[in-house]
């Protein structure tokens, strides 16, 4: 098992993409923390886990919320005497016209993505520095490398996550610890769903015509990366044993980004 006793922290993984990367962990050996700002919905996907045989524990916390975030990997450190892994995944998004977008909304999503991401990466940092060994993975996007209309807050934090990990690259090396940005394409995940009749809407095309045309059109095959690609992407990261691998940004979009 290529993560056997190690201890991860997932941010937003009481579902999509942060639920399937901690049933990833679980199942190559990790402990896992599902941290959530729904406590039930944590709790129901940490029970999940343990009646896998897997060892979780659900954490609620609000990644923009500096003691929530401080407590919950502080629980998650000291309940099994270490952190290994975290993964940065809590994200939300707004999509409208940068003329009609709110202060409140623009600060909101960056809020989540930066702030929560900078919040939880303190933290752990402390954890990791003490035992000379880590790894940090970041869930940027296709839209940490591109920009897309109506998405401006969110193209601005993806692009943010890509500065955080290089320097918390060169920061952490002296400390053993690694940091490398994840850029997944379209995952058809509640959020994603929630922008197909939004961006319909805002374009004046269809559903369908904003699943082909916007998600998909750029792609090598039409089809939506899946929660399973951008777990293994996460493994890959987590497991790697060196320095060798860290400060980079690995797109996972089925073409739709490609550098």
């Amino acid at each position: 098992m290529r993560l056997q006793d190690q201890v991860a922290l997932i941010t937003g993984a009481a579902s999509g993409i942060g639920l399937e990367v901690a049933r990833t962990f679980v199942r190559e050996g990790a402990r896992v923390a599902i941290a959530d700002i729904d406590a039930a919905e944590a709790s129901k996907s940490a029970a999940e886990l343990s009646r896998g045989g897997g060892q979780a524990i659900a954490l609620t916390m609000d990644v923009t919320r500096e003691d929530e975030v401080e407590a919950g990997i502080t629980r998650a450190a000291e309940t099994w005497g270490r952190l290994d892994v975290l993964v940065c995944n809590a994200g939300i998004q707004v999509i409208s016209p940068i003329e009609a977008l709110s202060l409140a909304d623009w600060q909101r999503v960056l809020a989540v993505h930066l702030d929560g991401a900078f919040l939880a990466t303190r933290a752990a940092l402390r954890h990791m520095y003490a035992r000379r060994a880590g790894s940090i993975i970041y869930m940027g996007s296709v839209h940490s490398k591109e920009a897309s209309v109506l998405k401006a807050p969110y193209v601005t934090a993806k692009h943010g996550l890509l500065g955080l990990t290089r320097v918390v690259a060169k920061e952490g090396a002296r400390h053993g610890v690694r940091a490398n940005l994840i850029c997944p394409g379209f995952v058809r995940t509640p959020l994603v769903e929630r922008q197909i009749p939004q961006q319909a809407a805002a374009l004046g095309l269809s559903e369908e015509e904003v699943v082909r045309q916007v998600m998909l059109k750029d792609t090598v095959d039409g089809e939506f990366t899946t929660t399973r690609d951008v777990a293994e992407a996460a493994l890959f990261f987590a497991s790697f044993e060196s320095a060798a691998l860290t400060g980079q940004s690995l797109l996972v979009s089925h073409g739709w980004s490609m550098q």
